[in-house]
């Protein structure tokens, strides 16, 4: 305004003013006078006004009407120069602002007269625009006048005038509704009470309008009136108007001022009444309209679309809608509905190409899309809006390439009607040229035969319209071909743009806010927390209420795009375009992630998938998961089918790359093209980026990338990346070298993408592992029953994922591990190796990484970690369990020190391996161990060192490789070393974890578990070891029983000082006595097949060559073992509380192994009870020391086959008995055990013994060549024990005992041996040498009996039966011992043959005669002592002992041994001549009565003996044994006749009856002539004839009746003599020549001999002694003598002489007849 109100402007008005009416006066001169006039008084009312007034505008403005007028005057004239400067001066006043209301209306009646008249009709139209835009005095009525005349102007014929007055009213129209805006504006700050809200407004409540707003509604609604073809209500005079200027009007104002309609109901009104009911009916004939059916037979016709207004009416829709769309809901929702018909594929192109335009125009708004979804898709039974735009754009797509796109209607006819969806058959293709030549090919879509360039049409994000801008058009243009799909195909792209940021960005707020209110929440004061709440709650309704919209907007739209998206992409054949496509499905898929919708998201990225592979590659996951909706073509979206084509196979695309498809069956080769890569790097870069929204996706994304790996020929190396392998599956693989290029640029993203799994959240890495663990199931089943090469992408990524995610470990761990170890089970090798190592790779990098805190500090964690090391035990493929021992062995090097708590599960798994396993595992896990015995036993927890122990005894029991066994053996010695050296330490360590244990038990009210409980820990250890070692002991290898039974003992007995007393218990019980069960089960049911060689080309020894005799090896270590600990600790055992339980079980092993049926067994069994037995009571006190036990042998020599390091120095600890005892009199003196306690252990072991012997000694039943028969030694050891045992027990000792020794003895004495083992024992027969075994029986015997003989009186009473004893082995001399049935052939006929060394052997009885002669000794020695013991007389053992001898006294020759008698006669005789003098003692008593008549026939048998000396009998020899029998006869003649009184008178009648015998017949009747004076033993007779003579002459005679009887024997004699001469001289008589048989001359010898011997004997008697009637008896022989002397036998004249001689003795006078009458 300054510039016209300035002075300078007013005063060149003031000028400008009065030029123009003096320039008017002057026209109208002439002319039009009264015009003139006006002009001039005007002047002066100018000047006037200028001068009168200091404000001149106003004043000019109050008076215009008279200024004006000679102006209007002037145009009335309608002359033109004249009209024009009138014009011209008007304008100038309007333009200065100095016009009336009043003034207007008269000027633009004058203007209207003008127009009707058709002048000046440019300038009119330049004043009314003046007029109407310089100021709003121009109102209602005026200001309607005006515009219809602007209106009037633009129907003139003049093409200029046309337009420039259709510029005009757009003008005009836009100053109404800008007065109306300014308006507002200013009332806006004045008034603010609303405006009364009537409830039924309607086109005639305009009063309420302001001045400016009323014109604008009026001018708006006639706008409508006018287009709908009514009569206008306000711009009364319009006489034509056409629609298009109407609706490009209306459009113009919409879009112009959309506050004027938002903020004015009465405007609303007019939009909701007028404008959408105009723009429904307006677009009837486009609905209606279907291309080529215009032959239809319809009743009427229908009205053709006219391209004009149906452009104009869908620009006024999109106005509409963008606009309007809060106010119009329901209506828009029926454009919108109709835009998507328009798209159909039976509309004229040209209506479908602007209507994409126009979807276009809504696409690029996406605030817009989301109140559509909002208001439509979101309320029920309303029609799914945005859902339907966006399927109308797919399915548009879809028919572009279905129809062809030309307009012959022919052509759409045929197509429609064959099958809409059938292939088109097209002419060759455009798009097949540019492959083979280097032309560039113009980017397109090629489908099925349908080619379809793009057009760049449009800048990304902005929908600029090329139809939809034709208003100057009237006929439709043609469309060029691809034009509708270009914009289609940008519609979708900015739709997705659009959508996706608009929701990623609200989603990015709202992430901001929950976090800025959460934080601000955690920081709020009390006082407003309240308040915070509150807003937090409103802001999580928002949230909900907007997620709720995102969804469904991606809900609503997902499946259209797919489906379009798809098809793009398939038919695609520009790189950008493709690129375009992918980034779509991309940002599609990551929204649907970030919302969680699953079923969407895997849908995009199953297409994705799809083409990143060949076309029909056979990839169950993309057809079996969420994705099945895609692969049966069709989705049904509300009702309304939407085709999804399947991919073309002819795809036009560059090959790049030809591989194998990955498939359990061989198939083809596959292609890849440039687009598959393409696709494959969006599907990197999908994961890559937006991994975290991933979820169980990953799968397919997985899948995919496997199978694109697996045709490219990537293979895993070294920590999972894949790098380009040798094409393993031969030359099948070919890559161009454009793809070559790529080849690691893919694998780096490949890798990266893996990498970056480090910056997921725990959740999608989850979903990371799952799906990669899914898919590795999958490789794994394809990879069942083949060994081809298996896919190891998943292993590989599996593996690449662990080590990246090393910092949170612990959350993927056991999924990742769990399927790695399936892996490792699996049947094809390559698969199982990957497992492996992928697992031990992880295992080993878990343990390395630098954990926060460290895993020092976190042993949950490390045991984790080492867990699945553990598990891989449980599967058996050799392949796996090496590399899980390799990986031990490594952990080890690299972590020994630190591993702390994971050693238990290390050692478990060297422990783990199991027999059956092969050499090659157990030799790398035993090197583990080796290490782990050599280096780490310090750095362990004490806790750990069990299983060690428990680990290395395991090593000993395989059987793969005896030195693996042997070695571990010397490991475990190591161990105990290493326990005896650090055993205070160790002690310390264990007793505390103890405590801890213990209270930990307590706490959980459960009891503390481990094994040989009660003992202390450390002590536990050690008895694990002795266990570990026992059962070691009974292995079925005879070296490692052997190795490990020296060890045992060796440990016990270096270290065993270091046990608390208590434990040795255990020891006992739990340890030796359960070893010894042990060994005594194998030994007794050990075979007894040979074994034929140990293995190799090694022999075996023949005492080793069965199971039993290498068994019976191990039972004699374990049982000298056990026994010796017995010996050397008996002060630690005896103190323990059941010692003597201990002793008996001991006893009872010793038994069972005395009495097995196997020489080396019972043998050594003997060697431990002895040793056993030489245990002195514990010494007293302690200052005694012994000499140390023989346990320390240097362990070097204990333990000679084993070669473990570390055995150098013998551990050797040489502490005496007294310094232990020193060591326990500390904490508790040393128990004296009780005597009482003692005898019974003494007992306890007599009764063993006893069993043993009697058991051993036993013949059995039956005997056959296997029939087992105790050995020499091992009787010869029994036997030898007694003495030492009966040292203790001879206290107790009584004849029951007496008893059960004897028998032993007796039995042990009577078992025969074999031939073969005879010369080794026997003397050769001619010595008389005792074996050993006698031997001891006599030295049993012997000890006895001293021990009697000092002993108390009480124990005499046991002479009698050592005699008996004694006496019994006297027998054998004559009757050896039978063993059982068994036929045992006498010494001498025994064959022994020393070829066959193994033919069943002969049982030979011994010579017993040595033995039974010493036996004899014995006896006659002891009897000499014991003659007079009363038990001795009482017992009758003088008559035993005589029975006894009259064995081999009547036997005599047919003794066995000549010896024999002869020690018989001499005993005998000893034994009488101390014994008759006892028997005479205790004649009175009649305890000798029975003896006498057993004498009597001792003497009678021996005397005349039954058998015949042998022939070879020397003179000398039967000389000697004549003067033993001379012996005899005197022994009688001095200790027994001279005490006939105190003697039996039936025994002196048999003693003569037997001298008699003697005297006489005493010859044998076997001599020969030449020896026959020599045999008669004639000296004996001679002897027993004095003896006879003597006693019966022996003035000794007390009693009539002895002389009676010697009366009687010489009568007898007497007689005899008689007789015989008799018949002598009768058979000389009647032999006449021939001499008389050798007896009878003999006799007739011995008769003479006799006689004269008697004559001697009866001279010499006292006279008084001798009978008459045995003078005359004598004498009376004399005649029979005489006759005898004609004998012819020189040798019988000869003696005949010498018995006549004595008669002269009785040549005498006769004496008185009455004397002689008698005889």
């Amino acid at each position: 305004m300054s510039s016209t109100n300035s002075p300078e402007a007013v005063k060149k008005l003031l000028e400008n003013m009065q030029g123009d009416l003096r320039a008017l006066s002057l026209e109208c001169k002439k002319k039009f006078p009264p015009v003139k006039e006006a002009a001039e008084s005007g002047i002066i009312k100018v000047k006037t006004i200028a001068a009168r007034n200091t404000e001149i505008l106003a004043a000019l403005k109050e008076n215009s009407s008279e200024v004006v007028q000679p102006f209007l005057m002037g145009c009335g004239t309608k002359e033109p120069k004249i009209t024009q400067l009138c014009l011209a001066a008007i304008q100038r006043l309007m333009s200065h602002e100095v016009v009336s209301e009043t003034a207007a209306g008269n000027i633009i009646n004058m203007l209207w007269q003008l127009m009707e008249n058709s002048l000046e009709e440019l300038k009119l139209l330049q004043t009314v625009l003046v007029l109407l835009t310089t100021n709003t005095v121009v109102h209602d009525e005026a200001l309607s006048k005006a515009i219809v005349l602007c209106f009037r102007l633009h129907f003139t014929k003049d093409n200029i005038t046309n337009n420039t007055a259709a510029a005009t009213v757009r003008q005009v129209v836009t100053v109404v509704f800008e007065r109306m805006v300014a308006e507002d504006e200013r009332h806006r700050d004045i008034i603010e009470q609303p405006a009364l809200v009537q409830a039924n407004s309607n086109r005639r409540s305009v009063s309420t309008l302001k001045p400016c707003a009323k014109d604008a509604y009026m001018l708006f609604q006639d706008l409508c009136q006018l287009v709908n073809a009514d009569a206008p209500y306000w711009l009364v005079g319009m006489t034509e108007m056409t629609r298009t200027f109407g609706l490009e009007l209306l459009e113009s104002v919409l879009n112009d001022f959309p506050q004027v309609f938002l903020q004015h109901q009465e405007f609303s009104f007019l939009l909701k009444e007028r404008v959408c009911p105009l723009v429904i009916k307006l677009f009837s004939p486009n609905i209606k309209f279907r291309q080529g059916s215009n032959t239809s037979s319809s009743p009427a016709p229908v009205e053709k679309p006219y391209f004009p207004i149906c452009m104009r009416l869908l620009r006024v829709v999109s106005v509409l809608i963008k606009q309007f769309y809060s106010l119009l809901v329901t209506e828009c929702e029926i454009f919108l509905s109709l835009l998507v018909k328009f798209l159909d594929a039976d509309k004229p192109q040209w209506l479908r190409a602007v209507a994409v335009e126009s979807i276009h125009r809504l696409c690029v708004q996406p605030q817009l899309l989301r109140s559509f979804c909002q208001s439509y898709d979101m309320k029920q039974h309303s029609t799914k809006v945005f859902r339907d735009i966006v399927n109308a754009l797919g399915s548009f797509i879809q028919s572009l390439f279905l129809v062809p796109p030309t307009g012959n209607p022919a052509t759409a006819n045929q197509a429609g009607n064959n099958n809409a969806g059938g292939t088109v058959s097209a002419p060759a293709n455009p798009g097949m040229l540019g492959i083979g030549g280097g032309v560039t090919l113009l980017p397109a879509f090629e489908y099925r035969g349908t080619w379809i360039p793009i057009l760049t049409i449009t800048v990304q994000g902005s929908a600029k319209a090329t139809y939809l801008e034709m208003l100057d058009k009237v006929e439709p243009p043609t469309i060029p071909e691809g034009y509708a799909m270009s914009v289609a195909f940008h519609c979708l792209l900015d739709l997705v743009r659009g959508i996706t940021s608009m929701i990623e960005g609200e989603l990015g707020e709202t992430e901001m806010e929950c976090q800025t209110s959460s934080e601000a929440a955690s920081s709020t004061t009390q006082s407003s927390e309240q308040q915070e709440l509150q807003s937090t709650a409103d802001e999580m309704d928002k949230e909900i209420v907007n997620r709720a919209v995102w969804e469904e907007m991606v809900n609503a739209c997902w499946c259209g795009l797919l489906a379009a998206l798809s098809l793009l992409l398939d038919a695609s054949t520009d790189e950008a375009a493709t690129e375009n496509i992918l980034k779509a499905e991309l940002t599609m898929a990551a929204l649907c992630g970030r919302l969680g919708l699953v079923t969407s998201r895997d849908a995009f990225i199953t297409a994705i998938c799809k083409g990143s592979l060949p076309p029909h590659y056979a990839l169950t996951v993309l057809n079996t998961t969420t994705a099945a909706t895609l692969s049966n073509k069709s989705y049904s979206i509300q009702g309304q089918s939407v085709m999804m084509i399947s991919p073309s196979s002819e795809s036009h695309q560059q090959v790049v790359a030809v591989g194998q498809p990955l498939a359990v069956q061989p198939q083809g080769t596959v292609m890849l093209t440039s687009k598959n890569i393409q696709c494959m790097r969006t599907l990197l870069n999908l994961a890559h980026c937006h991994g975290a929204v991933l979820g169980t996706s990953w799968q397919l994304v997985l899948a995919t990338l496997q199978h694109l790996v697996w045709i490219l020929g990537l293979k895993p190396s070294s920590g999972g990346a894949l790098k380009p392998g040798r094409a393993v599956e031969g030359p099948s693989t070919v890559l161009t070298t454009a793809v070559m290029t790529d080849l690691p640029v893919i694998s780096n993203i490949l890798s990266r993408l893996f990498e970056s799994s480090q910056y997921l959240d725990d959740v999608s890495l989850h979903h990371l592992i799952n799906a990669l663990c899914s898919l590795s199931v999958e490789a794994m089943d394809m990879a069942y029953g083949n060994n081809k090469e298996p896919s190891l992408f998943a292993v590989a990524k599996l593996l690449e994922t662990g080590l990246v995610n090393m910092h949170r470990i612990e959350i993927l761990w056991r999924p990742l591990t769990g399927h790695l170890l399936e892996v490792c089970q699996h049947p094809n090798s390559r698969m199982r190796e990957w497992g492996a190592e992928a697992l031990t790779s992880l295992i080993k990098a878990g343990l390395t990484f630098n954990h926060d805190p460290p895993l020092s500090q976190n042993q949950r964690l490390q045991l984790l970690l080492l867990n699945p090391l553990k598990e891989m035990s449980n599967i058996n493929h050799p392949d796996i369990r090496l590399k899980q021992l390799e990986c031990v062995l490594q952990i080890l090097q690299s972590q020994g020190d630190s591993l702390g708590p994971g050693w238990p599960l290390v050692l478990g798994v060297m422990g783990a391996i199991r027999n059956d396993q092969g050499e090659s595992l157990i030799r790398t896990a035993f090197q583990c161990l080796q290490l782990v015995v050599t280096d780490f036993l310090p750095t362990m927890p004490c806790t750990c060192l069990q299983i060690v122990v428990d680990v290395a005894g395991s090593f000993g029991l395989h059987n793969q490789e005896l030195n693996i066994s042997l070695t571990s053996i010397g490991l475990l010695w190591n161990i105990s070393d290493y326990f005896f050296q650090r055993g205070e330490i160790i002690e310390k360590e264990l007793n505390k974890e103890e405590a801890a244990q213990q209270k930990q038990a307590e706490e959980k009210g459960v009891v503390l578990n481990r094994p040989f409980h009660p003992a202390p820990p450390f002590d536990c250890l050690w008895l694990c070891l002795y266990a570990k070692l026992g059962e070691l002991c009974v292995d079925p290898r005879p070296a490692v029983r052997k190795s490990a039974g020296q060890t045992l003992f060796s440990t016990i007995g270096a270290h065993g000082t270091l046990l608390q007393h208590s434990t040795w218990h255990t020891v006992i019980w739990k340890v030796l006595f359960h070893l010894l069960d042990r060994v005594r089960e194998s030994s007794t049911t050990a075979d007894k097949e040979k074994i034929e060689s140990g293995g190799g080309n090694i022999l075996i020894h023949h005492s080793r060559d069965t199971a039993e005799k290498q068994w019976a090896e191990t039972w004699v270590l374990t049982l000298a073992g056990v026994a010796r600990i017995f010996n050397t600790r008996r002060y630690l055992l005896q103190p323990l509380g059941d010692f003597s339980r201990a002793w008996d079980v001991l006893l009872d092993h010793i038994q069972s192994a005395a009495l097995s049926k196997n020489n080396e067994v019972s043998l050594a069994a003997l060697k431990s009870f002895q040793e056993i037995l030489q245990i002195v009571s514990p010494v007293r006190d302690s200052d005694k020391p012994e000499t140390p036990p023989a346990v320390n042998v240097p362990v070097s020599v204990l333990l000679g086959s084993i070669s473990g390091p570390g055995l150098s120095r013998p551990f050797v600890r040489t502490d005496s008995i007294g310094e232990r005892l020193g060591r326990y009199s500390s904490s508790e003196p040393p128990v004296v055990t009780d005597e009482l306690e003692d005898l019974n252990l003494w007992w306890a072991a007599w009764n063993t013994w006893y069993r043993i012997g009697s058991e051993s000694t036993k013949p059995p039943i039956t005997f056959d060549k296997l029939t087992f028969i105790p050995s020499q030694p091992f009787l010869t050891a029994l036997i030898q024990i007694y003495p030492a045992l009966y040292q203790h027990i001879k206290t107790g000792f009584n004849m029951d005992d007496l008893q059960k020794l004897g028998v032993i003895l007796h039995s042990a004495v009577s078992v025969p041996i074999s031939s073969d083992a005879s010369p080794f024992i026997l003397p050769s027969y001619t010595e008389a040498v005792l074996t050993s075994l006698q031997e001891a029986v006599l030295t049993a015997l012997d000890v006895l009996q001293k021990a009697i003989c000092v002993g108390p009186e009480n124990m005499q009473i046991m002479y009698p039966a050592i005699f008996d004893q004694l006496l019994a082995f006297v027998e054998f001399s004559c009757k050896p011992p039978q063993y059982g049935q068994l036929e045992t052939k006498h010494i001498a006929n025994a064959k022994y043959n020393q070829i066959q060394l193994f033919a069943p052997a002969e049982w030979v009885a011994l010579n017993y005669v040595p033995f039974a002669e010493r036996s004899l000794e014995v006896v006659v020695d002891l009897y000499q002592k014991t003659a007079c013991h009363k038990a001795v007389v009482n017992e009758k053992v003088l008559q035993n002992i005589i029975k006894t001898l009259r064995v081999p006294l009547s036997l005599k020759y047919s003794c066995p041994s000549e010896s024999t008698w002869k020690l018989a006669v001499s005993s005998l005789l000893k034994v009488l001549s101390i014994g008759l003098p006892v028997a005479r003692q205790h004649a009175s008593s009649g305890k000798f009565d029975s003896m006498w008549p057993e004498l009597a026939n001792t003497f009678e048998d021996f005397l005349f003996t039954k058998s015949i000396p042998p022939d070879n009998l020397s003179i000398q020899e039967f000389q000697r044994n004549e003067s033993i029998d001379v012996e005899v006869v005197q022994l009688i003649s001095t200790e027994i006749l001279p005490y006939a009184n105190f003697i039996p008178k039936e025994f002196v009648g048999q003693i003569m009856t037997m001298l008699n015998k003697g005297s006489i017949h005493s010859q044998s009747s076997s001599f020969t002539e030449a020896e026959i004076d020599i045999r008669l033993r004639e000296e004996f007779s001679k002897m027993c004839f004095e003896t006879l003579l003597q006693f019966s002459f022996s003035n000794k005679v007390t009693t009539p009746q002895e002389g009676y009887i010697s009366r009687m024997a010489l009568s007898v004699l007497l007689k005899r003599s008689q007789d015989v001469l008799h018949r002598y001289i009768e058979d000389e008589r009647l032999s006449g020549k021939c001499p008389l048989p050798r007896q009878q001359v003999t006799e007739i010898i011995f008769v003479l001999k006799a006689v004269s011997t008697l004559i001697d004997s009866l001279k010499k008697t006292q006279p008084e002694n001798v009978d008459g009637n045995t003078w005359a008896q004598v004498i009376a022989l004399y005649p029979t003598l005489v006759e005898c002397i004609t004998c012819s036998s020189s040798e019988v004249c000869s003696a005949l002489k010498e018995a006549l001689v004595p008669f002269k003795d009785f040549m005498q006078p006769p004496a008185s007849k009455v004397q002689n009458g008698e005889s």
